[in-house]
């Protein structure tokens, strides 16, 4: 792989630093996996490099696309949900992961806007992909109820047609309020709405990895820490007495996808590990 100092540079050596005493998952926003656009080969390579330098639990990325016609415009846009956007999709995550070698784990994003032609739900349309490419999914419960406003669905509909054998990590984020409709922007903290699906989240798949992803107006540290307690405490009362979820099943997502199976390594997120 050569030395991280050359391709990684100073950052990737701190990050192998948290790596001696932690495990790591990876998080992309770049993948564009819903584009008409070539997968970009090139970013597939460093990500495959980095996936050796750094051996991490899962690797994850945005069921969405990000730009078209060579341009990225560094959001992330929704999807129609027909059939053709399945097909299409699941095409290129299942090359993703012949590629690097290993499942990937795809993440629902809010939305603002949908598409007049869409055939199902955004669920059913999320599950059918993950069946046919065999991927993971990395349910953030915020994006969830954002959507849920904007879009005027029940937010338990959708929690209750997410298959918990798939459910890798569960993400949480504060969210503006603009009365009728939502905006994901990652600078609050959680409101009580989302603490409550996520409560629910708890009761139907259990003690699942959690993020609390904040990304402006960072408070002190022991805010957050407030904020991260808070967390265990609804997973504590909230997950069924069991000795192991079923979203945990045990997958080594360092091996082929959809090939083996094998022991899941334990984990410890910079969040919540139940």
């Amino acid at each position: 792989m050569g030395s991280p100092r050359h391709f990684g540079g100073r950052s990737l050596e701190r990050l192998l630093q948290v790596r001696k005493d932690f495990p790591i998952t990876l998080h992309g926003v770049s993948l564009s996996i819903g584009s008409t656009d070539r997968l970009d080969q090139n970013y597939l390579n460093r990500l495959k490099r980095l996936i050796g330098i750094v051996d991490p639990l899962w690797v994850s990325d945005h069921l969405c696309w990000t730009g078209v016609g060579g341009e990225n415009i560094h959001d992330l846009l929704p999807l129609p949900y027909t059939r053709e956007a399945i097909r299409h999709v699941t095409d290129r995550i299942c090359r993703v992961q012949d590629f690097l070698g290993r499942r990937l784990t795809i993440e629902n994003v809010s939305s603002y806007v949908a598409f007049s032609h869409s055939r199902m739900t955004e669920w059913e349309f999320l599950n059918e992909i993950c069946e046919r490419a065999d991927c993971d999914i990395l349910l953030d419960v915020n994006n969830i109820f954002v959507s849920a406003v904007n879009h005027g669905f029940d937010p338990m509909e959708y929690l209750r047609a997410i298959p918990g054998k798939r459910v890798r990590q569960f993400h949480l984020a504060g969210h503006a309020n603009k009365g009728h409709y939502r905006i994901d922007t990652h600078d609050r903290d959680v409101c009580e709405d989302v603490w409550r699906l996520y409560a629910e989240a708890v009761k139907l798949y259990g003690a699942v990895p959690v993020i609390l992803e904040r990304d402006g107006n960072i408070p002190p540290l022991k805010d957050l820490i407030q904020e991260l307690n808070y967390a265990r405490r609804i997973e504590k009362r909230s997950r069924p007495q069991i000795e192991r979820s079923p979203a945990l099943d045990e997958v080594d997502h360092r091996r082929s996808p959809r090939r083996e199976k094998g022991p899941r390594r334990p984990t410890r997120e910079t969040g919540l590990q139940g």
